[in-house]
């Protein structure tokens, strides 16, 4: 079955390395059960998992019945890709009732990937396209810890606006956590 403009996007982005700038093509797809060994490789990893809600997994059977059972029913979960191989994920949850003209933003990548511009390139491929998909949607928003600066350059990069601090917004992983609100 062929995929449809929204189920895959492609983007580029230039990393700096040894001989000059490279070129590291990226794309968005959705991600399969099928992907359980390359969700693992960042799903796994404790640096990842350091600002997520979840901690790093353990067992490919969990990774399995969470691809299974939250990332397939999600209404918009990608996979971020290089070569098809998934090296992380982003995903819009949209709220409901009066807040449906919200959605949220959220996005995890492999360490390995960290400052090559590639989660900055994927979120504004859904920055561009989540409001054409979505038209009720006039506010993306993405809550980021206070600590988590890459996180927060990111978001700048693409142009969200940096609203304020929500001070001990959460409680992560034990901790009250203080968490930036950006939005779009």
């Amino acid at each position: 079955m062929e995929e449809s403009p929204s189920q895959q996007d492609h983007g580029t982005c230039f990393t700096e390395g040894d001989n000059g700038l490279s070129k590291i093509s990226i794309n968005l797809r959705p991600l399969n059960v099928s992907d359980i060994d390359a969700f693992m490789v960042w799903a796994t990893d404790k640096e990842v998992a350091r600002f997520c809600t979840w901690e790093p997994y353990t067992s490919k059977e969990d990774g399995i019945n969470f691809i299974k059972d939250k990332v397939i029913p999600h209404p918009w979960f990608r996979a971020i890709c290089i070569n098809d191989t998934p090296i992380g994920a982003i995903s819009v949850t949209a709220n409901s009732g009066n807040d449906k003209c919200r959605g949220e933003l959220g996005y995890v990548l492999g360490t390995k990937y960290w400052g090559k511009g590639i989660a900055t390139e994927a979120v504004k491929m859904v920055s561009e396209i989540i409001f054409k998909e979505w038209p009720h949607l006039v506010r993306l928003e993405a809550l980021v810890d206070v600590e988590n600066i890459g996180s927060q350059r990111v978001l700048e990069k693409v142009g969200f606006l940096r609203e304020g601090i929500l001070r001990k917004y959460m409680l992560l992983k034990g901790r009250y956590r203080d968490m930036v609100m950006f939005s779009l």
